[in-house]
């Protein structure tokens, strides 16, 4: 099976994905399911850049990029 996962920091704005997965410290990975942000859950890009802004449920979610920490996502057909 081929897992076409990208990095979360490769969707355009406006394009909707479902985390695969969360990879780094475990701290910095619970901290982000503390804020809903695990695998299943669904995201849309609402602002790239660094920060980037997420839709995530009924809310935002700001993000900064760190290298020690990766996103990965399947983006929504």
């Amino acid at each position: 099976m081929v897992d076409n996962a990208v990095p979360l920091e490769e969707l355009l704005a406006g394009e909707t994905a479902t985390i695969s997965r969360i990879t780094g410290r475990g701290p910095d990975v619970h901290r982000l399911e503390e804020f809903g942000l695990r695998g299943g859950s669904r995201v849309r890009m609402f602002r790239t850049g660094n920060p980037c802004i997420l839709r995530l449920g009924g809310g935002n979610v700001c993000l900064r990029c760190d290298p020690a920490l990766r996103i990965l996502v399947h983006r929504s057909e």
